[in-house]
């Protein structure tokens, strides 16, 4: 199984090689897609876990001993569907797939699954329906 989440994490922690444990005492394979560090040495950082889920299980368990927020992909990316006037600015600047408009329906189509956290539609937006919950 292969899943996005974006670990969220505080000053505590950084010093510590979290991902480095999750892959040697896991087995969890772990692709770092982008990360954040403030100045105050909070973070967040987009992976791609790949793993038995009762691997992923014994990972967050782990995570959340070392207070490491592990956030699906598809709850930080907020839409308001019911808003959406399909005008595809979105899809303009969505350069990972995750948003689509086309045939037969001409409608907006979210994947968060291909969501890659990059935040591009936020701005697009022009009515401001997009929010990303990304290095806060």
């Amino acid at each position: 199984m292969k899943e996005k989440y974006i670990l969220e994490y505080t000053e505590q922690v950084v010093e510590e090689p979290i991902i480095y444990s999750l892959v040697k005492h896991f087995d969890v394979k772990v692709n770092i897609l982008r990360a954040e560090i403030s100045p105050g040495r909070e973070g967040s950082m987009l992976v791609e876990i790949e793993s038995e889920p009762d691997s992923l299980a014994r990972a967050e368990a782990f995570l959340n001993e070392h207070f490491v927020r592990m956030i699906p992909i598809a709850e930080s990316l907020g839409f308001q569907q019911e808003a959406c006037i399909d005008c595809g600015a979105c899809t303009a600047v969505c350069f990972s797939g995750c948003l689509t408009i086309g045939e037969p329906d001409w409608k907006l189509h979210v994947d968060r699954s291909k969501c890659i956290a990059c935040g591009l539609c936020v701005p697009a937006c022009p009515l401001g329906l997009f929010t990303l919950k990304f290095g806060d």
